[in-house]
């Protein structure tokens, strides 16, 4: 059975470098997903996502291929994040997606309770912080303001009580470095990919 390797986290918590890594050094198939927010300077389309407009999301939605989708009202307008059935390539081997609590519960619905694996990156919120404000840094038009917002919803968003709900149960801290964490995840992931085979 191939399974999606599902990375949560909150925002700077290091989830983007692990998925990278993941895809890169595990040989998984990525889930791209699909996303109205503007590309950072930092990034391809259809790489870290596939940038669409609001009229693409709604002409998907309407047609039946929008798994799951999330909106944020960011101090910039209105963006939201989505996963398509056309992203998933599991009769292909096993994938690596990226998202929230509540993107990994619907794919879970949609592909089966066995078949979606969290991975939960968790972070301190002070070095979550910093990391997040380096990073913001290096855009060539800063948006702080949507940082903190972003910051203060991921309190509510991965709080303990939802990440029970949700069975999230193994967490894999990313104080230390990028190495160390990967390192425990890629055992993670070899050791339930060795179990079925």
């Amino acid at each position: 059975m191939n399974r999606i390797f599902y990375i949560i986290g909150k925002s700077a918590s290091g989830k983007d470098t692990m998925y990278s890594r993941i895809v890169a050094e595990l040989g998984l198939l990525p889930i791209v997903l699909y996303t109205t927010r503007p590309v950072r300077s930092s990034e391809q389309e259809g790489v870290e996502y596939h940038f669409v407009d609001d009229q693409r999301f709604r002409e998907m939605q309407e047609s039946g291929k929008v798994i799951e989708s999330r909106t944020y009202h960011t101090c910039h307008g209105d963006w939201t994040y989505y996963t398509a059935a056309d992203s998933i390539s599991l009769d292909k081997g096993d994938c690596a997606g990226i998202g929230t609590v509540e993107s990994f519960l619907r794919l879970r619905e949609y592909c089966g309770r066995d078949t979606v694996v969290p991975i939960y990156v968790e972070v301190n919120d002070d070095i979550r912080f910093l990391r997040a404000v380096e990073r913001e840094k290096k855009q060539s038009q800063p948006k702080y303001a949507e940082l903190c917002r972003r910051f203060l919803a991921d309190n509510e968003d991965f709080s303990d009580e939802k990440l029970a709900e949700a069975g999230i149960g193994i967490r894999f801290g990313n104080n230390g470095t990028a190495d160390e964490c990967f390192d425990r995840i890629k055992k993670y992931i070899s050791g339930l990919r060795e179990d079925t085979d």
